[in-house]
C-alpha cells in the first residue's frame, strides 16, 4: 500500500528541543494524514491528558498525494486532543501549505510541551528554530502573516497560526493558514494557545519522491479543469436554496427549518460578490470564493455554505455582506465559523435578538477576547446552554453543521456515532440523501452505509484527497486502487482502523454509548445503534474491545 514518506519530527516547545523518528512501519499501516496522526496520537497522548496541558500533543501531517501535481490534493491534516469534544480529533485545511510542509522532508510534525513565553516555531529541512514573539500577542492572523513576511520572507502558504481566539483558549478556536483557510473544527487552535505557540512555519527543499501514476493523475487534472460544475462558481453555497426549499436549512437556532431570506444569502448572492477565481495548491477545480463588498471595503474568502447557515439563517441574518463580515472576523480572530455561529445563535435566542448583525459582530469579538458574555460563549454550546436557557444543539460537545438530521435521518445517525460529534464531514452521508440515492427518512439499512462512509472518509483524509474531488465523477475507487497499489477494500480496512483507534482513545476517556445521542428523536434509533456496533464488532455499550486495537499494535511490531 502506498504511503507518505518522511520522518516524524517531535518538537518540545517547553524544553526547546526537537528530534526525528523513523515511522516507516506505522506509515505502511496508516498511510499518512489523519491515519498516521491518529495512530501516533492514540499511542503517545496519555488517555487522562488535559487538552490544555503540556502532555497533549498536536500533529501536523500530510499524505502521499501531497507530493503530486494532481487536483484535489491541496490539503493537510491536524490531530490532537480536542478541548471542545474532549476526545481525539482530526481536522484538515486546504490552501497551499501542504506542499511547503512536504518540502521539509517530514511526514508528521508533533508539537508537545508548553512554552513559558509566546513563540513561533520555524520548521525547515535543516532544523527547528524557536523564536520568541511577544509583539504578536493578541495579533490577528493577517498581522501574523505580515510579520512573517517582513521578518522572515515567509509567504502565507508557509504559515499556520492562531489568532486571539487560540491565545484565549476559546474551545472552538481554529488554526489558520493562508489567512483564510482553517483547520476549523474541534478547537486545536486553543491547544496551540495553551502551549504558547503563536505560529508554526514550514519551509525546505527536501520533498520525498513517491512513485505515482502520472497518466491517472493527469486525467483527474483535466477533468477538474474542464468540468462544468456549479461549485466552481459558487462553492458549497451552490445548493443553499435547493436545500432550504426541499430539505431543511436550520434557522433561528434550529427552531425553524427554512429561511425566508434564503435568496439573499445563497449561492447567487455569494457569486455576485465573488471578484476572482480561487483555488487550493495545484487544483484546477478552483471552487474557492474570494469575495468583496465595495461599499463596506470588505474583502474576504467565502462564506461557504456552513457559514451561510451558522451566521446567516441560524442567526436570522438575511444579508450576505453581514455574513461575509462574520466570516472575516472569524478568520482574523481564528475561530471556527460553524461552532462560533451556532454559539452566537444560541446567545441571540436567549436575548430574543435574531436578525441583529451588529450584535452578532460585537459578540464574535467578545468571544475571541473572552470579554463579558464572550467568556461564557467561548466555552461552546454544550457548556453554555444551561446558563443561556436554550437547548443543547451539539453532539459530544461539537456544534451542528447545516445538514439537518431531523430530515436527513442517515446524517443524523452519523452525527450521533461520529467520534468528533456534530460534524458533517465525518461521513457525508448527506450526499446520498440529498441526491436521492437513499431515502432521507428512516434508518433502515443506514448503519451499514454510515460505517462504510466513515471508513471511506478516514482513508480519504489519510491520502489526502479533498472531499469535493472524492466523488465518482472525479476521484473514484478505481483511481485509488491504481495509485495506492492495492484493493479498495484494503483501503477501507485501513479507514476502519483509524475510526476504531479514535473511538478506543475516547472510550479510555470515559465515552461510550451514552455519548452517541442526539437532541431529537429518530425512528428506531436504539436498534440502529445496536446494528452499527455489531457491524463494527464493538461492545453493546459502544466501546471498542482492547484486543481489537492491540492487534494493530502487533501488526506494527
Amino acid at each position: 500500500m502506498l504511503h507518505a514518506q518522511g520522518t516524524l519530527l517531535t518538537v518540545d516547545v517547553g524544553a526547546r528541543e526537537a528530534d526525528t523518528t523513523n515511522i516507516d512501519d506505522e506509515l505502511s499501516q496508516f498511510v499518512g494524514g489523519r491515519g498516521i496522526a491518529t495512530k501516533l496520537g492514540h499511542d503517545r497522548i496519555p488517555f487522562d491528558a488535559d487538552p490544555f496541558g503540556p502532555e497533549n500533543r498536536v500533529y501536523f501531517s500530510t499524505g502521499p498525494y501531497q507530493v503530486s501535481q494532481m487536483s484535489f490534493t491541496g490539503r493537510m491534516n491536524m490531530t490532537g486532543l480536542s478541548p471542545l469534544t474532549d476526545g481525539l480529533l482530526s481536522t484538515n485545511a486546504g490552501g497551499y501549505m501542504s506542499r511547503e510542509f512536504a518540502d521539509t522532508g517530514h511526514s508528521v510534525v508533533e508539537i508537545t510541551g508548553a512554552s513559558d513565553e509566546l513563540v513561533a516555531v520555524h520548521v525547515t529541512d535543516e532544523g527547528v528554530e524557536f523564536e520568541p514573539v511577544p509583539d504578536l500577542e493578541a495579533a490577528k492572523t493577517s498581522e501574523v502573516t505580515k510579520y512573517m513576511a517582513d521578518e522572515h520572507d515567509l509567504a502565507p502558504e508557509n504559515i499556520a497560526c492562531i489568532g486571539p481566539g487560540g491565545e484565549n483558549r476559546v474551545r472552538f478556536a481554529c488554526v489558520m493558514t493562508y489567512e483564510s483557510r482553517a483547520f476549523g473544527r474541534g478547537g486545536l487552535g486553543a491547544v496551540l494557545g495553551a502551549k504558547n505557540v503563536k505560529a508554526v512555519t514550514f519551509r525546505g527543499d527536501s520533498r520525498r519522491e513517491i512513485d505515482l501514476d502520472e497518466e491517472a493523475m493527469s486525467e483527474i487534472h483535466r477533468t477538474a479543469a474542464t468540468a462544468d460544475d456549479m461549485m466552481k462558481r459558487q462553492g458549497t453555497t451552490a445548493n443553499t436554496e435547493f436545500i432550504n426549499d426541499n430539505f431543511s436549512l436550520p434557522t433561528r437556532y434550529f427552531s425553524e427549518m427554512n429561511f425566508e431570506h434564503v435568496e439573499d444569502i445563497g449561492g447567487d448572492a455569494v457569486e455576485e460578490k465573488k471578484y476572482k477565481k480561487g483555488a487550493c495548491s495545484v487544483c484546477a477545480f478552483a471552487c474557492k470564493l474570494p469575495t468583496k463588498d465595495e461599499a463596506r471595503g470588505l474583502v474576504t474568502e467565502g462564506p461557504e455554505f456552513e457559514t451561510v447557515m451558522s451566521f446567516g439563517s441560524n442567526c436570522g441574518v438575511g444579508d450576505i455582506v453581514d455574513v461575509m463580515q462574520s466570516n472575516e472576523l472569524c478568520d482574523e480572530f481564528g475561530l471556527d465559523t460553524i461552532s462560533c455561529g451556532d454559539t452566537v445563535a444560541a446567545y441571540l435566542a436567549s436575548e430574543d435578538e435574531f436578525g441583529n448583525p451588529e450584535l452578532v459582530h460585537e459578540t464574535v469579538e467578545k468571544i475571541a477576547h473572552r470579554e463579558g458574555v464572550g467568556d461564557l460563549l467561548a466555552e461552546g454550546v454544550a457548556r453554555a446552554h444551561e446558563e443561556l436557557g436554550v437547548e443543547n444543539w451539539s453532539v459530544k460537545g461539537m456544534e451542528f453543521a447545516a445538514h439537518d438530521g431531523r430530515v436527513l435521518n442517515g446524517q443524523g445517525l452519523s452525527y450521533a456515532v461520529a467520534n468528533r460529534g456534530g460534524d458533517h464531514m465525518y461521513t457525508t452521508t448527506l450526499r446520498l440523501e440529498y441526491d436521492g440515492e437513499i431515502d432521507p427518512e428512516g434508518l433502515d439499512g443506514k448503519p451499514e452505509i454510515v460505517k462504510r462512509r466513515e471508513d471511506m472518509c478516514a482513508f480519504r483524509d489519510s491520502g489526502i484527497v479533498c472531499a469535493f474531488g472524492d466523488r465518482s465523477e472525479y476521484v473514484d475507487e478505481a483511481f485509488h486502487e491504481t495509485l495506492m497499489g492495492c484493493e479498495y477494500e484494503d483501503l477501507m480496512a485501513m479507514g476502519a482502523r483509524v475510526v476504531e483507534m479514535e473511538r478506543h482513545f475516547n472510550n479510555k476517556r470515559g465515552m461510550d454509548r451514552d455519548d452517541d445521542v442526539l437532541p431529537y428523536d429518530l425512528p428506531d434509533f436504539e436498534s440502529a445503534l445496536d446494528e452499527y456496533y455489531e457491524l463494527r464488532g464493538w461492545n453493546d455499550d459502544g466501546t471498542v474491545p482492547d484486543s481489537t486495537v492491540s492487534e494493530y499494535a502487533e501488526a506494527d511490531d
